[in-house]
């Protein structure tokens, strides 16, 4: 169990850096262009990491915590910048 957190928390910790950075550097209107950028590349990350692991037990398991916590990160991010960026049009 120990080592499955080793292989997920890399993939959490690279979508809080992209999420700061689409926060940082994205206009607020193109804030849900770049979002799921992030989630595509948390995805590819994922099983880039997944698939270099020695041990392929529990690959889906490990895989699935990767991509869900990164989706409910971004989905708090997605609030969050709704909510500080201004009304579009």
């Amino acid at each position: 169990m120990v080592g499955q957190w080793k292989s997920v928390v890399p993939v959490w910790i690279l979508g809080v850096v992209g999420i700061v950075l689409v926060a940082a550097l994205a206009a607020p209107g193109d804030y849900l262009d770049w979002l799921p950028v992030v989630l595509g590349a948390g995805v590819i990350v994922t099983f880039l990491i997944q698939l270099a692991l020695p041990r392929k037990t529990g690959f889906v398991g490990r895989a699935m915590l990767s991509v869900c916590g990164l989706v409910v990160l971004l989905a708090l991010a997605t609030a969050v910048l709704a909510a500080v960026s201004p009304p579009v049009g």
